[in-house]
């Protein structure tokens, strides 16, 4: 099965189109986690996961040095109803014949969306890079978007680890069909 996030060669080929339903992420399957430590913040309703965080969720797989794990409040089955995860250090999203990796990362689960922040690299079996400051993936349509902005860095006077604007490229590497000639 192909995964639905499109590598932005297809979007920039003008052949993007969204994913059949049956290669959508689904964003309903439990929140399997580990990590070497856990704090638990009830009245804040959040948990903060350190030391090599690894989330799955279905066929997808985001690993962290640190993550904050928010959640509504409501328990459901015994397991409270997690809206969010912020990720930071390292943070690698695995999915079937893609990784995207950054220094930071938000799954708004609300919204099916995973924006990540800082040295974007999207790569897809085949060979096909790109490279890019911000990548946003929907996880209903497929479409993955990457940009050159909101690049982090401490050039320019901004604190280290903060996301700042600054005119940014999107670069990357497309693999070439063999072809007999």
């Amino acid at each position: 099965m192909r995964a639905p996030i499109l590598i932005l060669s297809v979007l920039l080929t003008g052949l993007a189109t969204a994913a059949p339903a049956q290669q959508r992420h689904n964003t309903n399957a439990p929140i399997d986690f580990g990590a070497d430590h856990i704090e638990l913040q009830d009245r804040a309703n959040r948990a903060v996961l350190t030391g090599n965080v690894s989330v799955k969720q279905a066929e997808m797989t985001l690993d962290a040095t640190r993550m904050t794990v928010a959640y509504t409040g409501q328990v459901v089955g015994g397991s409270p109803q997690v809206s969010r995860l912020d990720a930071s250090g390292g943070v690698t999203v695995r999915r079937p014949d893609q990784i995207a990796k950054s220094q930071y990362a938000i799954y708004d689960l609300n919204k099916r969306l995973i924006t990540m922040l800082g040295a974007v690299s999207l790569t897809q079996g085949g060979g096909n890079t790109v490279n890019g400051g911000r990548l946003t993936i929907n996880l209903d349509t497929g479409r993955a978007v990457i940009d050159g902005s909101s690049v982090p860095g401490s050039s320019s006077g901004a604190p280290a680890g903060t996301v700042q604007q600054r005119g940014g490229r999107v670069t990357g590497t497309f693999s070439v069909p063999q072809r007999n000639n």
